[in-house]
């Protein structure tokens, strides 16, 4: 029997989730599936220019796990440019350490810390927020209530 994986550490949910080929229903494309570690770890190799190790210090895994999970998300990544596939960024075992709120009727945009909810825009003050980590499943599970 395995034993139990480790959540990786994700520093901020993606703001996009979604990506095709323009001009084709998503419907008739095949899926890509790149998991939430899979993205930090491109994230991190790639456009933050981390070495392997460092990354996978961040990410709080060991340096051989990183590079499994920066191999896979490469071929995924090159699969949906080269045979436009449809790609979505979902799942794995991870926790987000901070998160982007962001305010749906005035469109400001806000990191804050995981652990932290907040209630109103600070710019326009609304109460209507789109909280991108909850949209993961990381919501109030891993909020601790003030209350």
């Amino acid at each position: 029997m395995p034993r139990p994986k480790n959540e990786r550490i994700v520093v901020n949910p993606p703001l996009f989730t979604k990506f095709k080929p323009i001009g084709v229903r998503p419907d008739l494309l095949k899926e890509t599936k790149l998991t939430l570690d899979e993205y930090e770890a491109l994230r991190l190799a790639d456009l933050e220019g981390f070495s392997h190790a460092d990354a996978a210090g961040e990410m709080e895994i060991s340096r051989s796990t990183f590079s499994r999970l920066v191999e896979n998300a490469r071929k995924k990544a090159a699969t949906f440019i080269i045979q436009g596939t449809f790609l979505t960024i979902e799942g794995g075992n991870i926790h987000f350490r901070s998160n982007i709120i962001k305010c749906v009727d005035c469109g400001h945009m806000f990191n804050t810390n995981i652990s932290h909810e907040i209630k109103k825009c600070p710019k326009c003050h609304s109460e209507n927020l789109l909280n991108l980590a909850g949209g993961f499943g990381h919501g109030k599970c891993c909020i601790k209530s003030d209350e």
